[in-house]
């Protein structure tokens, strides 16, 4: 049986500098999918518009952010002394825990000279006994990704979070979770299950693609009901077809966000954003 798709949408501009942003989670239907909480969406972008752009200095508890870089070079400081640049088809990964202070700066990626930049970022809720914890990072290039080719020359999947049969994920898993990046090659067609009660959503970065027999367009986020079921993406274009499959478990406990925060109580909100004002996250050494 397939899944039914409940909605598809496109995104609301949320640009940041010279980035074009379209933010596609949380949305006026869905405040969360598993435990991601946020996606942005940084749309293509050649240089020389773009001029080393990024979000500044800012801070966030609650979460983990999840940047997946498709074209382009991301450089990561944050106030725990973490530094690293990944380049196309990498992955910064951050455990804000109790409180950190980040900053990303998007470039060309100066390794192969390209001159576009691609990339998303996702934030991913934390269970209330991991937001306590202390911050964590992770630098992911790209051939650490787990990768493997489809069946039938239908394509291939990177695993960017959770697993795939045998592909694992380095990033932690606090909660059942899972990120595919999936790319169906023309005239072909890939079909997953998905369990009882996991909730999944998909978004097409850049073709379209035939959904459960439904067509869906580029830029569009594309969500699915919790019943168990298969999800077949059929690509009948010319060109290869990208999509962002993920998901996972429901998050269980309450939830409250406010800017960079994602707690589980207003009074938790509260304390978050003293402690930072008191300077508790600590400040960042740039190098």
């Amino acid at each position: 049986m397939k899944k039914k798709i409940n909605f598809s949408i496109k995104g609301q501009r949320a640009d940041i500098g010279s980035l074009t942003i379209y933010r596609m989670l949380s949305n006026n239907y869905r405040r969360s999918v598993g435990p991601f909480v946020f996606l942005d969406h940084i749309v293509p972008m050649h240089a020389p518009s773009l001029m080393n752009s990024g979000t500044g200095a800012h801070p966030h508890r609650g979460i983990a952010t999840l940047s997946y870089i498709i074209e382009g070079e991301d450089e990561h400081f944050d106030s725990a002394g973490n530094y690293a640049k990944v380049y196309s088809g990498g992955v910064q990964w951050m455990k804000a825990g109790n409180g950190i202070i980040h900053d990303e700066t998007l470039n060309v990626d100066s390794r192969t000279g390209t001159n576009t930049t691609h990339a998303f970022q996702f934030w991913i809720n934390l269970p209330a006994k991991n937001k306590a914890e202390k911050p964590a990072y992770l630098a992911i290039q790209s051939d650490e990704v787990p990768k493997m080719n489809l069946s039938e020359n239908s394509g291939w999947i990177k695993v960017i979070a959770g697993a795939y049969e045998n592909l694992v994920s380095s990033i932690p898993s606090y909660s059942e979770q899972f990120l595919y990046h999936i790319q169906v090659t023309p005239k072909r067609a890939f079909t997953i299950t998905i369990d009882e009660k996991i909730e999944v959503a998909a978004f097409l970065p850049n073709e379209k693609a035939i959904i459960n027999n439904v067509k869906a367009k580029s830029g569009e986020f594309v969500s699915f009901d919790s019943r168990a079921g298969e999800i077949t993406i059929e690509n009948k274009e010319q060109r290869p077809s990208d999509i962002l499959l993920f998901g996972g478990e429901p998050y269980a406990e309450p939830m409250v966000a406010e800017g960079p925060f994602v707690m589980n109580s207003r009074s938790e909100i509260i304390i978050a954003y003293q402690d930072f004002y008191a300077g508790k996250y600590g400040t960042i050494n740039y190098r």
